[in-house]
């Protein structure tokens, strides 16, 4: 077995080993595919393995930017990874995966994150499960009710926008000290917001995609920087409550319009999870943003077979909304798994790790760990 970067020459062989994994996709979505594929490739982002000169696996690494706390670091986003049905069972995705998390160190990225298909190849890799994109269903009518000032200025969105669109996101989860939520890049912006059949709405602190969707609405996100905003995006959706009954949502897990709408006695939350893992630990932690009242110092200890670099024992110290991570030869601190540590990085408690076995040893810098990582992560894009 040989893994290298697929090239332009490999388009169909992708293509058949996608149809086999995933089944067969539209006219449209092939030529989508096609297009969006040739700077993915140019940029080593896509990687096969050969058993001679047949391809039986292949993946690729998307570029985002990812919220942690607030602050936004590159994250590598693994998507499309496929075996052929007569190679599954051959080591061939642990294969596969194993240049990915290379690639992905190479590339400058610290952390990585995807969506399993199913999780224990990814678990046995050092991915843990970390958040999830929340999806849910609100009467359309509750949002219609929604009252607002009428000031806040709406108008369209097209390509044009993007970079606009990418600052207003940005000034938004930085205010919210987001954590989870990723951004595409400028180019991949221009192409969605060329969507004919979306409907695409900017403020000045605040944005709405939302479609027609077998005879709801489906809102793909509603971010808003003040409460007038979030009225008036949300008010915008359920103006169509005479023809759409429900809006289906994805939402933060503590999205304002949560506390907007009258009702909250019974809601329908679908969740769908998604996985994480540090690529390059130090570079991880300090990447990311923190509690700035929070002040603290502990050692973790770490396992990473995949990841040789982020093993062995490491100071976290943490102020005024940074961290660093320092090597070091005291072993005073807890072990955490590569999965553990993930997981941590996500604001999964210690008592929880310790209870799943994903933590062991001392137990005095847990409250500490706990208040630097704590974190409610969430997606609202899926990929």
């Amino acid at each position: 077995m040989d893994t290298r970067e697929l090239t332009l020459d490999d388009l169909d062989a992708v293509l058949d080993i996608r149809k086999r994994s995933f089944g067969v996709l539209s006219p449209g979505e092939r030529e989508q595919w096609l297009k969006a594929m040739p700077p993915v490739m140019a940029a080593g982002r896509y990687l096969g393995v050969f058993d001679g000169e047949r391809l039986s696996a292949a993946g690729r690494i998307r570029s985002f930017t990812q919220w942690w706390h607030g602050r936004p670091q590159p994250m590598a986003g693994v998507a499309g990874v496929t075996v052929n049905p007569e190679d599954r069972g051959r080591g061939v995705g642990t294969l596969l995966m194993t240049a990915l998390i290379s690639r992905a160190a190479e590339l400058g990225e610290a952390v990585s994150a995807l969506y399993p298909a199913t999780t224990p190849i990814y678990r046995s890799l050092g991915y843990e499960h970390a958040g999830a994109q929340n999806l849910i269903t609100l009467p359309t009518e509750s949002l219609r009710r929604l009252r607002h000032s009428g000031q806040v200025k709406l108008r369209r969105m097209g390509p044009g926008d993007a970079p606009e669109l990418l600052s207003v996101i940005g000034r938004a989860h930085a205010a919210a000290r987001a954590s989870g939520p990723i951004t595409w890049d400028e180019r991949t912006w221009r192409v969605w917001l060329a969507e004919e059949n979306d409907f695409l709405y900017l403020a000045d602190d605040g944005y709405a995609i939302y479609r027609w969707s077998d005879g709801g609405i489906e809102v793909d996100a509603v971010v808003a920087g003040s409460a007038e905003t979030s009225r008036a995006l949300w008010s915008l959706i359920g103006s169509s409550s005479s023809i759409a009954a429900h809006v289906t949502a994805a939402v933060a897990p503590d999205d304002p319009v949560l506390w907007l709408v009258g009702e909250r006695a019974k809601e329908t939350v679908k969740q769908v999870r998604w996985m994480h893992r540090l690529i390059d630990l130090p570079l991880a932690v300090s990447r990311r943003g923190y509690p700035a009242a929070v002040s603290a110092s502990a050692v973790v200890e770490v396992t990473d077979p995949q990841r040789p670099d982020n093993a062995g024992a490491w100071r976290l110290d943490v102020s005024s909304g940074s961290g660093t991570a320092t090597a070091t030869t005291s072993a005073a601190g807890p072990h955490l798994t590569a999965n553990g540590m993930a997981a941590l990085y996500a604001g999964v408690p210690t008592a929880t790790l310790r209870r799943s076995g994903l933590m062991t040893g001392p137990d005095t810098s847990d409250d500490a760990l706990d208040a630097v990582f704590a974190a409610r992560p969430y997606m609202l894009d899926y990929f």
